[in-house]
């Protein structure tokens, strides 16, 4: 007697229709948050406004989260970890790494100055300092990414001849400059110097925070 394999979806790994329908839904409403918390700013937009952007009823929306926050940190996980795979993946090809200032020009290729993604994570951080419990859960993410990040950044420096001896010091004072000098970069756009700028400070600051490899 022969027996039936059990059918599959053409989706990747057997998705099923209804887990990719699903999938798509919660991207395209991810997608419209986005737009939506950039033009509008977090504090004005609204469950249906965000529905009427993606497409979708309220009972869409509340089938994938529970509010606009919890929409905010899946947008900021998913961002966060496309920005890991792109700095990771330097590790993986032919690209010279062979001082800082190159491994902060790689990195800085893979995190690009965003406007819109500023003013959206720039608002809802002032947001979150008014709620101690949405504080928290930032807090711990940020030193999750920070936690996942730092092995990369120390795997390339020491490509660079650079150790580090305080990972963790490093990764805070690099999180540092990338944020106050992102504001003044969009604030002056047409600025190179700024850029020049933004460039000598993390270098300034590997230099601070790093030290030469010893020769074997």
């Amino acid at each position: 007697m022969n027996r039936r394999e059990p059918s599959r979806s053409a989706g990747s790994g057997g998705e099923t229709p209804v887990k990719r329908r699903r999938s798509q839904t919660r991207q395209r409403l991810l997608d419209a948050a986005f737009d939506a918390f950039a033009e509008d700013g977090l504090g004005r937009c609204t469950v249906e406004q965000i529905c009427e952007r993606a497409g979708f009823t309220r009972g869409a929306f509340y089938s994938n989260f529970t509010s606009l926050e919890e929409l905010f940190l899946a947008m900021w996980e998913q961002r966060s970890a496309a920005m890991l795979e792109q700095v990771t993946a330097v590790l993986d090809t032919d690209l010279p790494v062979d001082d800082p200032q190159q491994v902060v020009e790689h990195v800085l290729a893979a995190v690009p100055v965003d406007d819109k993604w500023f003013r959206i994570t720039s608002e809802f951080t002032a947001h979150a300092l008014r709620n101690p419990p949405l504080r928290r859960v930032m807090v711990a993410r940020e030193e999750a990414i920070s936690a996942a990040l730092t092995p990369v950044l120390t795997r390339l420096l020491k490509r660079a001849g650079r150790q580090v001896p305080d990972p963790v010091a490093l990764s805070r004072a690099l999180i540092a400059v990338h944020d106050g000098t992102m504001a003044q970069c969009l604030l002056e756009p047409d600025s190179p110097s700024l850029r020049t700028y933004r460039l000598d400070l993390f270098l300034r600051v590997l230099d601070s925070y790093t030290t030469p490899t010893d020769p074997p």
